[in-house]
């Protein structure tokens, strides 16, 4: 491997390991937090950016590229296009239950006694919208076994340059299922399916990689009550029974200054996660894009070349999918 292919290489892989140093959280109670999650897509996008970029730099003509290299990059794209629905169906379903709460804190908010009584009643339907499962999101699992099991690489013959490919092409699906993973089981409220991958300590990420993946394990793995991992999701329920509870126990709840901050309180919560839930849909939206144009970009480029009579089938039935 020449100097200059060693270079970009190292600069890859320096990018992956502190974005990864990054991605570790201060502290347990950030773990699945919305803003985290948030965090979390964004780094994610700038890696597979890097990659598109160094796939440039290398200077490595996709009429070189094996048919390998190609099959699995363009069936891992279908894939994350896929996660990256069922994302986005997931973050709108979730903010849809956030109507029930506004249409509630209104009628509280303007102090009617009558409307105490639909205060449980809205708030059960909400725990029960937000406790509901999303099939997508629960179908994501089984595509992020198919996307471990590509981790493998194909392997290279005598090309310096599609070593260095392949290398960060690595890094950048173990970022990526890594990621996935977290946000099936916080989107879920489970900890089944929990991701545990060994990575070679000759990466230099390998290290970054690994504390991440152990200290947010280990937390998540204990942070399973109510079946509510999403942090801001938890606030809200967690306000809501407080609220059901203050009035059950106060003789003129209306009246009450507990009342009014209890609802004070079940609102800023719920803007909270209003406006988590839209921030963090646009940066699975963004994601989706990256993902899109990267694939359409690796398309033109293979119509771009005259591909030989040996190797055309394979490649037009590959510009196809």
């Amino acid at each position: 491997m020449s100097p200059q292919l060693r270079a970009l290489l190292t600069t890859f892989e320096e990018a992956l390991a502190s974005r990864l140093t990054q991605l570790k959280p201060k502290d347990k109670e950030s773990i699945c937090s919305l803003s985290w999650m948030l965090m979390a897509m964004k780094l994610l996008s700038e890696t597979h950016s890097d990659i598109k970029t160094l796939i440039t730099d290398l200077e490595l003509p996709v009429c070189d590229w094996d048919d390998k290299w190609i099959d699995v990059y363009l069936g891992n794209s279908v894939k994350l296009l896929d996660v990256c629905i069922a994302f986005s169906s997931e973050t709108s379903r979730l903010s849809q239950g956030q109507l029930l709460l506004q249409c509630l804190l209104h009628n509280l908010e303007q102090n009617k006694p009558e409307d105490l009584s639909k205060i449980h009643p809205s708030l059960n339907s909400w725990c029960q919208h937000i406790g509901s499962k999303n099939p997508r999101v629960e179908n994501c699992n089984g595509i992020v076994d198919q996307l471990v099991q590509s981790l493998n690489l194909p392997k290279i013959k005598n090309s310096a340059k599609g070593k260095v490919l392949m290398r960060a092409m690595y890094g950048v699906r173990v970022h990526t299922v890594f990621v996935c993973s977290v946000f099936i089981n916080a989107f879920m409220g489970s900890t089944e399916k929990m991701l545990d991958l060994h990575v070679e300590g000759t990466y230099l990420w390998a290290e970054a990689y690994a504390n991440l993946q152990s200290f947010v394990n280990e937390n998540i793995r204990i942070l399973t009550p109510a079946n509510i991992l999403i942090k801001e999701i938890g606030a809200v329920d967690e306000s809501s029974n407080a609220l059901v509870s203050l009035i059950q126990e106060t003789e003129n709840p209306v009246e009450s200054e507990a009342m009014k901050d209890s609802i004070s309180e079940l609102k800023r919560r719920t803007e909270n996660l209003s406006e988590g839930l839209d921030h963090l849909a646009n940066a699975v939206d963004e994601f989706f894009q990256i993902v899109l144009t990267g694939r359409d970009a690796l398309l033109c480029n293979l119509r771009a070349y005259n591909v030989s009579e040996s190797g055309g089938d394979h490649k037009k039935e590959l510009m196809m999918r």
